[in-house]
């Protein structure tokens, strides 16, 4: 099949989103094509072609994504899908193949997906470098170690437009030092929280927004829906806990206080939480969390010099990497990366000290999977002794990489 690949026009835009929703077996309203317009850059929409019919698409999201120690420009890769009559036969790979080349040309080093199947991208290069954790606590096992967090703060229930004028601040700065989420201006925090977007009858449509005030202000906040359950007539609400972020230890405990403490919930969940969850050391019986671990954010290093020369290092050290990349053959060689706290350069090296893919490197970029981890699962392979140990020092970082928006 030829396949012919290009961006779309603005009058393709409907069309173009319902092939994505047919790829995901979803029918969109209007409300659903009105929110992506609101958001979408056409020239990095692209749409594939089987002769005149749109048969797949795959966007893109010019983001700003945190890496150790900095910020960088990152293509947010999402929207991809392929018609139901169209897969396996190539479509995927060929719109891969043009973003790809296109994310290079426009300069960015990085690109980063959530996967909707975990199978697909490692051919492309991109590399599991976060997790996120699910939570299904009962509320009788919420019982705090310590009992009620200490602090002067309030918990007041704000509406949405209060809501998405104050507390994206908070987001930016409780995301500020966590490696791999994204900023997010207005628009795209408008979209994050969108009540017309719902899957399904199952899910309540409106949103619960809880702030968290002391003495210096605004300091953390809680996003949830309430399911109402009533088994036997009696109340078992499910709180369904969207977003959580608090900028210091006391407001962080106060509010999942709060949320714990919710009248006539029985059950709180949340799907996307962060590997390290302070909420695991706090709670008095811990394995009532029953807390599960699926995969995160997937990195592609575009420009791998660059990309490595973006972040900083924990600390000081060189590491030669022979770098396969079949995909993006322009990454393919050895690179001398020399790397500390203030920075770090990388340019052509002799003898390797690592050799890997682009997928793996992409794994280890944002500090939470170790290349001996790597190595372990026969994915890396040391060619000198204690190199690994001295990139993992390199490499490693604290807080864990997690996205909170799963764009």
């Amino acid at each position: 099949m030829d396949v012919r690949v290009r961006p779309i026009e603005d009058a393709e835009v409907e069309p173009y989103l319902r092939v994505i929703g047919t790829a995901f077996g979803e029918h969109l309203s209007p409300e659903d094509v009105a929110r992506e317009r609101a958001v979408l850059e056409l020239d990095r929409c692209l749409a594939a072609f089987d002769g005149l019919e749109m048969v797949g698409g795959a966007c893109a999201a010019s983001f700003v994504l945190r890496v150790p120690g900095a910020e960088v420009r990152a293509a947010g890769v999402t929207g991809v899908g392929v018609k139901p009559t169209h897969r396996r036969r190539g479509v995927n790979s060929a719109l891969m193949r043009r973003q790809l080349d296109d994310v290079h040309e426009a300069g960015e080093a990085i690109a980063a997906l959530h996967a909707s199947e975990g199978g697909i991208y490692g051919r492309y290069g991109y590399g599991l470098a976060s997790f996120l954790c699910a939570v299904d606590l009962e509320r009788a096992g919420s019982r705090f170690v310590r009992g009620q967090p200490p602090g002067d703060g309030r918990v007041r229930l704000i509406e949405r437009a209060e809501a998405l004028e104050t507390l994206r601040p908070v987001y930016e700065r409780a995301t500020a030092d966590r490696p791999g989420s994204v900023r997010l201006d207005a628009r795209w925090f408008e979209y994050r929280f969108d009540e017309t977007h719902h899957h399904g009858a199952e899910e309540p449509p409106r949103f619960f927004f809880a702030a968290h005030e002391s003495a210096g202000g605004l300091d953390a906040y809680a996003v949830y829906r309430i399911r109402h359950e009533w088994p036997r007539g009696l109340p078992r609400y499910e709180l369904i806990l969207e977003d959580l972020q608090a900028l210091t230890p006391e407001a962080y405990a106060r509010m999942w206080r709060y949320v714990l403490d919710v009248d006539l919930v029985g059950r709180v969940r949340s799907w996307n939480r962060p590997v390290d969850e302070p909420l695991l050391r706090l709670l008095a019986e811990p394995r009532r969390l029953g807390l599960t671990v699926r995969d995160g954010l997937w990195v592609r290093l575009v420009d791998l010099r660059a990309a490595l020369e973006a972040r900083t290092y924990a600390g000081e050290g060189a590491v030669t990497f022979e770098v396969h990349d079949p995909f993006c053959p322009w990454n393919e060689g050895r690179h001398l990366l020399e790397a500390g706290p203030e920075g770090a350069s990388c340019r052509a090296g002799g003898a390797p000290d690592v050799v890997c893919t682009a997928t793996e490197l992409g794994a280890a970029y944002l500090g939470g999977v170790s290349f001996r981890a790597l190595h372990r699962a026969g994915l890396v392979h040391e060619e000198r002794r204690g190199a690994l140990a001295r990139a993992d020092a390199l490499f490693g970082w604290d807080p864990a990489p997690w996205c909170p928006f799963v764009f």
